[in-house]
């Protein structure tokens, strides 16, 4: 056997540990890349060969291999001859700059929907730029480009029980409400639409879609999304002080244009740094979402 398909094989016996996620088979397959055992334009081993390596099924392995193109450190994935490992394109993990929500959430969404199991967990103030960026990946299975098998979304917002740090009037206090309403009819006006828009695939295309919020007992002071358990994506919010029309009174708030937030990307297997991120960002918020927060709907009124 050559040094190359020795490198590619690792060990041929079946692993041990019981009930191997596809998502640990990609983590694993991702460090031999990113470490340099596999090299651009080096076989991989065949979809069977990987299965009785790893232990799982041979679904399992075309999962992970999705994922792996997704992020296009694979090329020529198909139930047909093996999978290359794919040359490097772009800039490097070190090279990586932040971008304004607005220009790199919808880019990064769209990769996480080349996946058959998308999985998108969010911390926000209002989901709106979640909604935007989800439009360009529905606008292609619409149009038959993309079709994952399933679909799971959850998004932490905070309450509307809850007095808001921000936005928040400059001076006095929030008389009649008028400063929270304005941001209670956005939060559920956007939550509608995302779940709107992501339940109608199980109708129009057969995709099994969950989406899910709950409600969370403080202003978050950051964004937060988690992409197919292997990106995490960060942002502050920073506060300016604007004018808002609000009704028939002219207000000077404290807000934060979360569309403009700076987004820092990080990814699992870019490195200790970047992947002890990620892990600690799934958490924290796992456990936000099974500790202090609520069941939230997306209702109007008081």
């Amino acid at each position: 056997m050559s040094p190359d398909q020795a490198a590619v094989n690792e060990r041929k016996r079946p692993t041990m540990t019981p009930h191997r996620s596809h998502h640990e088979v990609a983590d694993e397959l991702r460090d031999r890349i990113r470490s340099g055992r596999l090299r651009p334009g080096q076989r991989m081993p065949t979809q069977a060969e990987l299965a009785v390596e790893f232990g799982v099924e041979r679904g399992a392995v075309r999962q992970a291999l999705r994922i792996l193109q997704s992020e296009q450190l694979l090329a020529n994935v198909s139930k047909g001859s093996p999978a290359t490992v794919a040359a490097p394109s772009g800039p490097s993990p070190d090279t990586v700059r932040p971008e304004p929500t607005m220009v790199g959430l919808a880019p990064r969404i769209a990769a996480a929907f080349q996946a058959p199991h998308v999985e998108i967990d969010a911390l926000c103030l209002t989901s709106i730029s979640l909604t935007m960026a989800i439009g360009e990946p529905l606008r292609q299975i619409h149009a038959g480009q993309l079709k994952p098998a399933k679909v799971d979304v959850r998004v932490l917002l905070p309450s509307r029980d809850i007095d808001l740090a921000f936005p928040a009037p400059v001076e006095g206090e929030d008389e009649g409400g008028h400063v929270h309403r304005r941001w209670l009819d956005q939060r559920n006006a956007q939550g509608q639409v995302l779940r709107h828009n992501l339940q109608t695939l199980r109708t129009t295309h057969g995709i099994d879609v969950r989406v899910e919020f709950r409600a969370l007992p403080f202003t978050p002071p950051v964004k937060l999304y988690l992409l197919n358990g292997s990106e995490a994506l960060f942002a502050y919010y920073t506060l300016t002080q604007r004018r808002e029309e609000i009704g028939q009174e002219s207000l000077e708030m404290w807000d934060a244009q979360g569309t403009q937030s700076m987004l820092f990307p990080f990814h699992s297997g870019d490195g200790l740094r970047d992947t002890t991120f990620v892990e600690q960002s799934h958490l924290w918020f796992n456990a936000l979402w099974e500790t202090i927060s609520q069941d939230l709907k997306l209702n109007p009124g008081p």
